[in-house]
């Protein structure tokens, strides 16, 4: 072979790798794919390399995000992003066919996402040097382009028709869709609105245009992002409205982005191109709402920051969250989520037994205020009128005084905010003994640093200015926690679990065996499982443990969908009468749930054993119960329908406080969703009549079958009970309890019991709550946050009374509304009132 030839060829072998990242013009062949996490493959490039898109790997070392980014910058920023944001594992891909365009699809080849139908056969696809992502057909007709379907950010050459719309983030590294959206309404109002996430309900409006009119030619028809940086409403008469500044720098030396964020603010960013230049990041230009905090208004909604929360806007207009004191993140991982209260403002009985000023007291913030949660108003009222009054009033978690004015107002509080437009004082209740200290909430502390801070800060600063041999004692330190946080990671990435779960144990099989001694000691068993009690190493201490070990005959699909339900269903949930959820283990085909340790059994062993509970404790059990309940209804970011609620799934921890538990049968809705249709769940007795009339089910199964046990509690007596002889079944306990109260006999439903018999009026508000529960219409029965009210007495039970004689009561009692006393002459007190 003569010597320019072999130049040749080694010319170009030496140039071939290259040949892999190079693309002519951005062209993407049919056929071509990209595979997440290989490094072998390259993203699709434009010409001028500007933009990518390929996978793009998140801060979990496995997850991956199909999407568009800035290739040239050091930080890349994302762009566009498909599959609405979901995040896939190595080894997914996405691929050009010519029938449905880009597809991604999962290791196994199952298909998660593509881009819409499209009439046309794909000839290629072409990544722009505007950043849009173009499949171009037969002709070279553009058939989809990703600048069609934008997520949360708009670039220059992009234009919005009406109709279409921004979606935020959730959070920085969350890319699902956040609370905020930007729209251009077919009114021709650009506006930027909160909406709930479970619905896609907009609520009112934060930030408007004004490019609508009652004259259609006047009103606005596009949003147009122009190549030199301008953004800018274009009217149906062509007249433009400019929305940003009205200077910008050259186009030529700045990438531009405008970018609905993560904290609602819709905000015009600039970069330079080159690396000399300064400065190196991005830049705002322009943003509206100057003022979040203050701009959302909306009488629904959580508003820049969760519930219960307070908004502050920083320089740069950007909002700053923090939980009050006394108030946690029910997420700590959302710092623009909701908080918590830390202690439980109550109207119980007990409260009122001792002074108000010995139970709770006030915190005051000034000029802080959530304009949307009054439920009275005072005036005129002094500051100490308005204290007092709050401080007496259980219903009142804070009073905000301004001039002469008192506005009380109960959880949850939206729209929080701190600003000067204020003008007033709020007093925020807490009760002694619970208000943790003001640093709690990570995230923007409302005080000043102290003293135990400044000595944590002089510690720190003597640790590093000591010696060589104390700073490599801590390097070490540091790289043995780092090693042991990454193991952590791998393990909980190769048991498949996401973000939810990472604050929970994830116990290998082996670990669980020995800690239940080989499985040893059965506490219980269900439909999907067995409960092993144990102890596991939890710090420096043994923790008493109960594994749930679900039955290995059941078939794959059951099972899986029971154990995924219980550790996202617990995971998430944090309230004193639900059973905690430790760990879990999922290897291989073992999978087990691992729940803190309720010593005193079920309620069903406590209630129906050889010894009668006290009254009090049964009442305080029942309270407990709807607590709960109400927490899961009401309360979660996400609702949560138990669907099972019977005595063997009600534990009680070491001081007999309820504690719900089994979510395996759980129905989760999102908030606002307010039906579902599913089969038959539940257990006998319990199970509410919708179920077998193949009607809509929603909440009120769980307050039918919390009726039931209610009714159970008092009467310590199971729902159904076979006799001793000849197997016949007895009269069902809720005929029974009808009868009673019919007959005025409440003696003999209680057995006598003079400790039930001396508190009467909370036996006989037990008794109808309990009744009022299990109407067989479900719009008849009160929801939980109403039974728990009636329950606590500080709301009555609704009745109305007619009249009827014995013969006409008997046609009527089938219904199961009838119950009352004597009332002379064959007549009775019938409830017919339907409030509910």
């Amino acid at each position: 072979m003569s010597y320019p030839l072999l130049h040749t060829l080694f010319c170009f072998l030496l140039l071939l790798p290259f040949s892999t990242v190079a693309q002519t013009n951005g062209t993407v062949d049919v056929g071509a794919s990209i595979t997440a996490g290989d490094n072998s493959t390259t993203p699709w490039l434009s010409a001028s390399q500007d933009f990518a898109l390929g996978f793009k790997q998140l801060q979990d070392n496995n997850s991956f995000l199909l999407s568009i980014w800035y290739y040239k910058i050091p930080d890349q920023t994302i762009v566009w992003y498909a599959n609405e944001g979901v995040p896939v594992s190595a080894g997914s891909k996405v691929g050009i066919t010519a029938g449905k365009g880009l597809v991604l699809s999962d290791p196994q080849g199952r298909e998660l996402w593509s881009s819409t139908p499209i009439r046309n056969q794909v000839a290629y696809g072409f990544m722009s040097d505007t950043g849009s992502f173009v499949l171009v057909g037969r002709g070279s007709v553009n058939i989809w382009e990703s600048f069609k379907y934008p997520t949360d950010t708009l670039l220059p050459t992009q234009i919005m028709e009406a109709g279409e719309l921004l979606f935020s983030r959730q959070s920085e590294k969350n890319f699902s869709r956040g609370r905020f959206q930007l729209r251009l309404l077919e009114d021709g109002n650009l506006v930027l609105n909160t909406r709930d996430l479970g619905t896609d309900f907009a609520y009112d409006a934060y930030y408007k245009s004004n490019t609508d009119d009652v004259n259609v030619t006047n009103r606005g028809n596009r949003v147009i992002f122009n190549e030199t940086g301008y953004i800018y409403v274009l009217k149906r008469s062509n007249q433009s409205v400019v929305l940003g500044p009205t200077t910008v720098l050259p186009s030529g030396d700045y990438y531009y982005r405008a970018t609905l964020d993560y904290d609602g603010v819709f905000t015009l960013y600039y970069h330079p191109k080159t690396e000399n230049a300064n400065p190196k990041t991005w830049t705002v230009l322009w943003s509206e709402p100057d003022n979040i905090c203050v701009g959302i208004t909306s009488s629904q909604g959580r508003g820049a920051c969760g519930f219960n929360s307070i908004c502050t806007i920083d320089d740069n207009k950007r909002p700053n969250c923090s939980c009050p004191e006394g108030f946690s993140l029910l997420d700590p991982n959302d710092k623009y989520g909701d908080c918590k209260p830390n202690f439980t403002l109550s109207c119980e009985e007990d409260d009122h037994k001792s002074s108000n000023r010995d139970l709770y007291d006030l915190s005051v913030l000034i000029d802080t205020d959530w304009p949307l949660s009054d439920y009275e108003q005072l005036k005129p009222f002094s500051e100490e009128m308005c204290r007092n009054s709050c401080l007496q009033d259980c219903f009142c978690s804070v009073a905000i005084l301004r001039q002469d004015s008192c506005w009380k107002k109960k959880l949850p509080l939206s729209n929080g905010r701190k600003d000067s437009v204020v003008n007033g004082k709020a007093f925020m209740k807490f009760r002694k003994g619970d208000l943790p200290p003001s640093n709690t909430d990570p995230r923007f502390p409302l005080r000043d640093i102290k003293k135990n801070d400044r000595t944590l800060i002089v510690v720190g600063s003597v640790l590093l200015g000591s010696s060589l041999f104390v700073n490599v004692a801590l390097l070490g330190a540091f790289c043995l926690g780092f090693s042991l946080i990454y193991q952590k990671k791998i393990l909980n990435r190769r048991h498949g679990f996401g973000a939810v779960e990472t604050n929970l144990r994830c116990f290998s099989y082996e670990e669980l065996a020995e800690a239940t001694d080989g499985f040893k000691e059965e506490l219980g068993r269900g439909a999907f499982g067995i409960v092993y009690g144990g102890a596991v190493q939890m710090g420096n201490s043994r923790t008493s443990v109960a594994v749930k070990k679900l039955d290995r005959v059941v078939q794959e699909r059951e099972r899986e969908k029971e154990f995924r339900t219980e550790v996202h269903v617990i995971g998430q949930t944090h309230h004193k009468n639900l059973v905690r959820l430790v760990g879990f283990c999922d290897q291989g085909e073992h999978r087990m749930l691992v729940y803190e340790f309720m010593s005193n059994g079920t309620l069903a062993s406590f209630l129906f054993g050889e010894t009668k509970p006290s009254w009090n404790q049964r009442s305080e059990i029942a309270m407990g119960i709807a607590r709960g309940l109400l927490y899961l209804h009401e309360e979660c970011s996400t609702q949560i329908i138990h669907c099972d609620i019977k005595p063997q799934n009600i534990l009680l921890d070491d001081y007999y406080s309820a504690r719900i538990a089994d979510f395996g049968l759980a129905k989760l809705l999102m908030i606002n969703q307010s039906q579902t249709n599913t089969g038959i769940r539940g257990t006998r007795g319990y199970v509410a009549p919708e179920w077998f009339r193949n009607k809509p089910v929603t909440a009120k199964v769980d307050v039918y079958s919390f009726g039931v046990l209610l009714l159970e509690i008092i009467a310590c007596r199971k729902n159904v009970e076979a006799s001793e002889m000849g197997g016949e079944e007895r009269a069902i306990l809720i005929d029974w309890v009808y009868d009673c109260f019919l007959k005025d006999e409440l003696h003999a439903l209680v057995e006598d019991d003079s400790e039930a018999l001396n508190d009467w009026r909370k036996l006989q508000r037990f008794l109808m709550v309990g009744i009022w529960c299990i109407q067989e219409d479900p719009s008849q029965r009160p929801t939980m946050r109403k039974v728990t009210q009636m329950l606590e007495g500080v709301v009555e039970v609704p009745m109305n009374h007619r009249c009827y004689d014995s013969d006409a009561l008997q046609r009527v009692a089938g219904a199961r509304l009838c119950f009352g006393h004597g009332l002379g002459h064959g007549e009775i007190a019938v409830l017919t009132c339907q409030l509910f």
